[in-house]
């Protein structure tokens, strides 16, 4: 999974099979624990209202340091979409202290998947697909 703008060889990726989600990061220090895992602090009925995948949690995303770019993507179910919603209105969200913050986002519809790429740690440890009516 590439970051556009920068050599593969410079990139850290980790993947996590189920769920579909996948992180890759360019730094100056990445953390051994680093990586993507099934959430243990969120079910999908405590995640973000409007969630269209599993939440998964960036571990050792404190650990991260020089972050120059991060690439999230997330796979998620578009049956879940409200009815008459566009397939594009799917978003990344992350877990904040106040809430879910809608990170910017671009749909994939042929893979069913959802991508942010962040010059920074995203606001969060926690992130999930989510539908965002068309705000982000």
């Amino acid at each position: 999974m590439s970051i556009p703008g920068y050599r593969p060889s410079d990139t850290a990726e980790f993947a996590l099979e189920f769920g579909g989600a996948r992180a890759a990061v360019v730094a100056s220090d990445v953390p051994d624990e680093f990586g993507v895992d099934d959430s243990v602090r969120w079910s999908p009925a405590d995640a973000h209202e409007h969630a269209l995948s599993e939440p998964v949690d960036l571990v050792g995303l404190d650990g991260l340091a020089g972050v120059s770019a991060m690439r999230i993507e997330v796979g998620y179910d578009p049956t879940g979409l409200p009815p008459g919603a566009s397939p594009t209105d799917v978003a990344i969200a992350a877990k904040t202290d106040a809430g879910w913050e809608t990170l910017d986002s671009t749909v994939d519809l042929t893979e069913t998947t959802v991508t942010a790429v962040l010059n920074e740690r995203p606001p969060g440890a926690t992130v999930v697909a989510v539908y965002d009516g068309g705000e982000h």
